[in-house]
């Protein structure tokens, strides 16, 4: 049955490429929410800046910094569709994401009126998980998209750089090999 033993192939190299990019994903983001947290807690209690701006700034900083991981290590086998394109709905998905912490705090400190360090700290990380889920998910979906996507396909065809570039041969050809499977099927 080739067949059943194709698909039981493609499966498996999907799967560990699907775990290959969450443990990316995980890296990176656990980085950020390090540098995230640290960078609220230095505004907020350290330099007194309001709780709202310090989420605003931490996130805004992180998020740039997330970017840059992504791009070039966790989704770096991926089609290339252009930074421009990448960076603007990145930061859109970013935006709305973060939206949620703003959100999240600003309903914390003028809704209820809590101002302790660590219940505001407790809705910042409670946020950024949610945040977190959303984001692989449009990562993976409408950021950095599959080699066989349609705006690869367009990009590629245009004379763009819409073919993956792989973080190394062996997985660079198996992420190929994979689109192109895709593509055929």
């Amino acid at each position: 049955m080739p067949l059943v033993e194709d698909a039981r192939t493609r499966l498996r190299r999907g799967g560990r490429l699907l775990v290959k990019e969450a443990g990316a994903f995980g890296v990176v983001g656990a980085a950020c929410f390090v540098l995230d947290l640290l960078l609220f807690q230095l505004l907020y209690a350290g330099a007194g800046t309001g709780a709202v701006t310090a989420r605003l700034i931490s996130a805004l900083v992180s998020m740039t910094a997330a970017f840059v991981g992504h791009r070039y290590w966790s989704f770096a086998h991926r089609a290339r569709t252009g930074i421009g394109r990448e960076y603007g709905l990145f930061f859109l998905v970013n935006g709305a994401t973060m939206s949620l912490g703003v959100a999240a705090v600003a309903v914390t400190v003028h809704g209820f009126a809590v101002e302790g360090v660590l219940a505001l700290q407790a809705v910042n990380v409670g946020s950024i998980a949610v945040g977190t889920l959303i984001r692989f998910v449009a990562y993976r979906r409408w950021v950095f998209v599959a080699e066989g996507a349609p705006v690869a396909v367009a990009r590629h065809e245009r004379g763009g750089r819409g073919r993956p570039r792989p973080v190394s041969r062996g997985a660079g050809r198996r992420a190929e090999a994979a689109a192109r499977s895709t593509v055929e099927a």
